[in-house]
This record gives structure tokens, sequence and C-alpha cells, in this order.
């Protein structure tokens, strides 16, 4: 991860000093002391502040916080005013340091950072606070208006009584809206659905890259290819990156001739929705239908058949793709996903939500075996689970880490008491909530939904669904990809028609990219369109 040019040319104020703290009062342990500058923002704040913590001057240390990146400490502030410090001490959560006690006395690179939330009335009644995206893709070390300083030297003592008092004294400026090319097209609008639940105004946004010639053939409607993925404003398919040679074959005669669009849809828990409805964060299913495919509808001219919309995605974008098929079977044409998140909950990653009674260990009774997060192809560890959900958890509580666990938590499970999603595990133990997981099964396990609604989905999506995965997936969504294709091999009335392809000794996201893509889906197209479709005039 390269630093980020802010966060490398920013300025610090580094003192020596006791100011009030904001929350709480602190024990006679290690403190380190927070507060932000009026010349980085006026009014108060509500939120979360950090330091992270390095050996060197390499990188921000922000920068190298990370699920298996240097230590990094946090600790939520309500209404902290500017100058005001807020305290971080012991008893605020870390990772990969539980605690500012297991940190060792000695010379270290410290960086403060603000993290601004926003405050939420939602129509259900509940009132919380989020990190608003501010079209950064919900990444808040990057997120415009959130404030940091620059790495400072220090010496740090664990047993001293002298706090050290950091000051992030710069916000990061507003990240400009890409302009169009000829080929490439981008736009978002406010969503009425989602901002009337949000009680705050959400957008959703489009990059449509056009096919060649499009201006000279005014007349002529294209098959549409949706690409479901991580927020990006680049083009679709790489058309942008140069090295990956699909910018030459999309321009190149003899190339079937498609709009190409890749949607954007951040939530305030993630830069991505997952495209469904939830009772976390609202209508993004109807959003998108409603809102946003009729919009691009509207301005570009696409066949609006179903025959004619393919969806397409890997990873968080291969589960939309297989979970948008399921729920509008009638919409879409085909759908070609690669290395999906779990199709099956009994292998969300590793874990049997239903079955395990931990996340993070298998009780062996003299031992306890942790439970892998991350590997290499070789079978080499790279993280554990405790690992990644215990930066998150030290990143924001209540699901508000931005990460890939909460988003899951927010995306499909229930709203607890307090407004913020209900936890599928406790996420210092890893103890598994067996009820929040029978949540999870009923709404959107897609091999359960499949396999229990089949007389009724089978007709319309036997031969539609198209899964690529390799067999050393880096998260291990292999096993979910095999339990749905176990499924789908014995389904009767109709027999399952599509494909499950596996690549040996494949990371995590393998699948048909660029060229590969476009013709696997052309072919697809010619073999299943219906009689009186077009599949010659946008063949130019």
């Amino acid at each position: 991860m390269n630093p980020h040019p802010i966060l490398r040319t920013a300025g610090i104020v580094l003192a020596l000093c006791l100011l009030a703290p904001a929350a709480r009062a602190a024990d006679d342990g290690p403190r380190i002391l927070v507060s932000f500058s009026p010349q980085a923002r006026m009014q108060p704040v509500t939120g979360r502040v950090y330091v992270a913590v390095s050996r060197d001057a390499g990188k921000p240390p922000i920068e190298e916080a990370d699920v298996t990146g240097v230590p990094l400490f946090g600790h939520d502030v309500v209404a902290l005013a500017p100058g005001q410090a807020a305290t971080i001490d012991a008893n605020d959560f870390g990772a990969p340091l539980a605690s500012l006690r297991q940190l060792p006395a000695g010379d270290y690179w410290m960086q403060p950072f603000v993290n601004v939330y926003t405050e939420f009335k939602r129509a259900d009644g509940h009132t919380i606070w989020l990190h608003m995206d501010q079209w950064e893709g919900q990444d808040w070390k990057r997120s415009p208006g959130n404030l940091y300083g620059k790495p400072v030297k220090v010496h740090y003592d664990p047993a001293s009584r002298e706090p050290l008092h950091l000051v992030a004294d710069q916000a990061i400026a507003p990240i400009p809206f890409p302009r169009d090319t000829p080929q490439v097209k981008r736009f978002r609008i406010q969503s009425k659905l989602l901002s009337a639940w949000w009680g705050h105004p959400i957008y959703l946004g489009a990059t449509v890259l056009l096919p060649k010639d499009y201006d000279k053939h005014s007349g002529m409607r294209y098959p549409v290819i949706y690409e479901q993925s991580h927020f990006s404003t680049a083009a679709p398919g790489g058309f942008d990156r140069p090295k990956s040679g699909f910018r030459d074959y999309w321009l190149a005669d003899g190339t079937p001739r498609y709009i190409m669009v890749s949607l954007q849809h951040p939530s305030p828990y993630y830069d991505d929705s997952y495209a469904v409805n939830s009772a976390n964060e609202g209508p993004y299913d109807d959003a998108i239908h409603q809102e946003l495919l009729p919009e691009i509808a509207r301005r570009f001219r696409t066949i609006e058949q179903p025959w004619a919309r393919i969806l397409e995605g890997g990873s968080t974008g291969g589960w939309i793709t297989v979970a948008q098929t399921v729920f509008h079977p009638d919409f879409y044409g085909s759908a070609f996903a690669s290395c999906p998140d779990a199709l099956d909950f009994r292998y969300h990653q590793v874990v049997n939500i239903y079955d395990d009674a931990n996340a993070y260990w298998i009780d062996k009774g003299w031992v306890k075996v942790d439970r892998v997060d991350m590997r290499q192809p070789d079978g080499n560890i790279k993280a554990m689970m405790k690992d990644e959900n215990w930066y998150e958890l030290a990143v924001g509580d209540h699901d508000r880490s931005g990460g890939q666990w909460d988003i899951w938590e927010a995306a499909f499970g229930p709203v607890g008491a307090d407004g913020y999603p209900q936890r599928l595990w406790d996420k210092r133990s890893g103890a598994v909530d067996h009820a929040v997981a029978a949540y999870w099964k009923q709404h959107f396990d897609l091999r359960h939904l499949l396999e229990t609604q089949w007389h009724t989905l089978g007709p319309k999506l036997a031969d539609k669904l198209h899964i690529y995965v390799g067999d050393m997936d880096t998260y291990n969504l292999n096993m979910g990809v095999r339990e749905m294709d176990a499924f789908l091999r014995g389904a009767r009335d109709p027999a399952f028609g599509g494909s499950v392809t596996y690549q040996p000794m494949a990371p995590h996201c393998w699948g048909p990219r660029g060229k590969e893509l476009i013709e696997t889906i052309t072919t697809y197209i010619d073999g299943h369109a219906p009689a009186n479709a077009d599949l010659k005039s946008w063949r130019y």
C-alpha cells in the first residue's frame, strides 16, 4: 500500500502536556492524548480517534495499520471540540496489540488520526452514528474531511505517568469527480429511496464504457454488461489500464459491441452495499433496480430485454452477481461470477455459522486450534480469523470499521436494540450467536434459498448461472462454491444447465477477464437468446 500523498506532507504539533480528557478519566497506566486543531476543523467531532505506531519512518504509520500491520489503537469520541483532547489508554482495544500496556518501551513513530462520523436518523426509528462515504469507497484512511497529523518520533514508556499528546492539524481534501472521456462516462444520482430511509442524502453512481463508434451509430442499441465489484470509478473491464490489453481488444475490429457498466453503491458501512434490501442498510436492491438501472437506460442506448442484461463480477461482486440472479431471475439473462463470497454459510469462509461454537478457534480440549483467514496457494498462512476481526474492532465498534466481516453483519443480519447490526459472533471471543445465524440462513444463504425454492427459481435460472473459483482461493471461498455445486449437480426438474469451473492451485480471484469474458458471454448469448433477438446489428 503506497502512502497517501496527503499523509506525507501534513504538519503536526507534538507536545508533552496535560489537557482535559474528552471522554473519561484515564487511569495511571500509559496514555496518549489526541486532539485536532481549529485549523483542521472548526466543528466538534463525533467519531473515533486513532494512534498508529511504527518502528521506522518508511511509511506513515496509519498507512501501515492493517490486519498484520503496525499497532493501531482507537477510542470513540462524542462532540470532541477543537483543541480538546481525547485519551487513548490501556483500556482501549488495539490490534495486533490489544492494549497500550503491551507496547514495549522504546522510540517509535506515532501518528494521530480522526475518523469523523455522521448522524443518521433512520426511517426505522433508530438514530446511529457512522462514517459517511465521501465517494472514496468507504476508506477511512483517505476519506475527505477526516483529520490527521504528520508522523513524529517519540519515546514511549508504558510505566510513565506523563502522557504523550498528538495533534491532528490537517484535513483530507475532497476527491475530484473524474472527468468523462469519449469512451468512458460517469454520473451519480441521489437516491430518493435510500435518502428517505437513512434520513441523509445517499448517492448511487455508474461508470459506463461505451463501444467503439458509439456516436457514429446513433440509432443502435446494445446489450449491457453490469460489472459488480468493490467501489471504483475506474473504467470497467480494465479499459484504463494499458498493460491489461483490454483497451486494444475493446476497440479492435471484430470485437462484439457491448455497453459495459460498473455500479457504485457504497453504504455508510462499506464501499459496497452488497446490493440487497437489508434491515441495517435499507433498500439498496430496490434503489438499484428502480432508480439507478432505469437512469442508465435513459442516458445510454441499452437493449432493455432480459437476454441482453448480463451480470458479472468477482469476490464481493461475485456474490452480488449470483444473488441478483436469484432475487431477479426474470430481469437478467445470464450471470458470470468469479470467486464469490460465501454462497453457503456452512462455509462462511471456514466457519459453519449454524454448527460451529466459535469463529476463531476449534476447541480440541487440551489445545485451541486457530481458524485460518487468509492463505497462499502453497498452504502458508497469511492471517488467522481472529487477526482480521480484531483489527476491524480496533478500527471501529458496532460494525463501523468499513471492513469485510463487519459489512457481512450489516448486510445480512438483523438490527440490534441499539440500531446497529446484531453480531454474528462476539468480536473479541469469537463465540457464534446461532439465533443471528438462523436469520442469515432465511434471508441470504443463497444455496439454501435455491434449494428450498428450486421448483420456482430453477425453471427461470437453471441455465444462467456460471461460477468460477480457484481451488486454493486465498479466503477458502472455494468451499462455499463446492457446497453450491453439490446442490446444483443434484438438482432436478429442471436439471442445472449452467457451469461451475475450478482452477487447480489458483488463489483469489480466479475467473475469466477481458477478452475471455466477453467471448464467453457472447457464446452464451448466441446459444440462449430468444429467436427474435437482434444478434447482428451490434456486431459491427
